[in-house]
């Protein structure tokens, strides 16, 4: 009956629920890794810059060094007393002549101007010989100043972070040769069904190869997990059971697909309920819908559906924020693109739907025609999603909202 079917929570409802639960499950445990190994890692603590970047004034070009007060007008002369290249350190520039410099050489004391290369001409003569300047110098013509990106004592890099490959950059930039990070996210992967059969093995008659369990640890592995894969568990509620307590004695989450309902081989929900606890809800998205979280032991439990790109999208818009949250990590979704659509949309659903889409050659997006959550071929079509809210019909030409698969998988 319609009264005793749970009420539909909206996204952002269960996924307040869920980020509550991850939070009190939060990965405390710290781990010092080299810098050059860190990619992708959540920062535990501030990283904060020993050093001024630049740690002195420096040349942003090829050119000649001088005061500018010393060029009144284009065509002046002066003597080239030194050359200074990156790495050396040079002497005090007297009145009345130059230095030959170069790119990230710092510049001398005396010196308070660069003159490009292109607006010089190197003059024959003694020693380093002369040079013709042909551009009149304003002071602080192009100097890097000591510190005007990077002030000593600064917080660049913030904890909570994810560390890109540009913020692993900048660690090294002030010095940072390893770095404080949350311990990895261990995640046990189950899967659960006499149907599923592994790609390489014969397909007997009412199987199906188990593309989620593929999918699912390759989502885990761009999300920086350690997966333990526990592999295709036999139906049984003994079986089950013994896989969850395996599962919970490592895991800070346990993840599964399909096997929560009230089917007499539907094992998972009773052996959940068994050794831990377990809610079951109705999400109102599509695809996805049904969602069941709790926990064994100390490990949190949450069971996707069990259609591959209901599983698929409910890992992104889910799954990723509690891991996130897991390591104190920003749990929100990102921000979405208002871009503009090449397709029409009129009978929208009730719920929140995500559409498999893909950016055309004018940077409108195109919809995959087969929306069905059984369609796996359209989450490799697709470029993103399209965040459409309940019942919003959408016309040719409307802005929607659209989420980047780059931005869901690996952010």
């Amino acid at each position: 009956m319609a009264a005793d079917r749970p009420p539909l929570l909206s996204l952002d409802e269960a996924l307040a629920r869920l980020v509550q639960g991850a939070q009190q499950h939060r990965i405390d445990a710290v781990e010092t890794v080299p810098t050059f190994d860190a990619l992708g890692r959540v920062l535990a603590a501030d990283v904060v810059s020993a050093v001024d970047v630049p740690p002195a004034d420096n040349s942003s070009m090829d050119g000649y060094a001088l005061r500018a007060a010393d060029v009144p007008a284009a065509g002046t002369v002066l003597p080239v007393v030194q050359r200074i290249a990156a790495g050396d350190v040079g002497e005090a520039l007297a009145p009345g002549s130059a230095a030959r410099i170069f790119t990230g050489a710092p510049v001398p004391p005396g010196a308070d101007a660069i003159v490009m290369q292109e607006h010089c001409a190197a003059l024959g003569g003694d020693g380093l010989g002369a040079v013709r300047v042909d551009h009149v110098p304003v002071p602080g013509a192009w100097i890097r100043r000591r510190g005007e990106d990077v002030r000593h004592g600064a917080a660049v890099l913030r904890a909570g972070m994810r560390l890109t490959p540009q913020a692993l950059g900048l660690a090294a930039g002030v010095g940072a040769a390893t770095l404080p990070v949350r311990r990895r996210p261990r995640v046990a992967l189950l899967s659960t069904g006499n149907e599923l059969v592994m790609p390489g093995e014969p397909l007997p008659p009412g199987a199906i190869y188990n593309s989620n369990r593929f999918m699912l640890r390759g989502l885990l592995q761009a999300a920086g997990c350690e997966t333990q894969d526990l592999g295709i568990v036999p139906d049984r509620l003994d079986a089950t059971r013994d896989a969850l307590r395996r599962a919970a004695a490592g895991a800070d989450l346990i993840l599964s697909t399909g096997g929560v309902s009230v089917g007499e081989e539907d094992h998972l929900r009773p052996a959940v309920q068994a050794e831990g606890r377990l809610e079951l809800w109705q999400v109102a998205i599509k695809p996805g819908k049904p969602l069941a979280f709790g926990s064994v032991g100390a490990a949190l439990f949450i069971g996707l559906p069990g259609n591959p790109v209901s599983s698929f999208i409910t890992f992104l818009v889910a799954v990723r924020p509690v891991l996130a949250a897991l390591l104190g990590a920003d749990a929100a979704l990102p921000a979405p693109l208002p871009l503009r659509a090449a397709f029409d949309w009129p009978r929208p659903d009730r719920r929140r739907e995500f559409l498999r889409v893909r950016l055309d050659a004018a940077g409108a997006l195109e919809l995959f025609p087969n929306q069905s959550s059984g369609v796996l071929t359209s989450t490799v079509w697709a470029d993103g999603l399209v965040d459409n809210p309940p019942g919003q019909v959408i016309r040719r030409g409307d802005t929607v909202r659209f989420l980047p698969l780059t931005d869901l998988v690996s952010r």
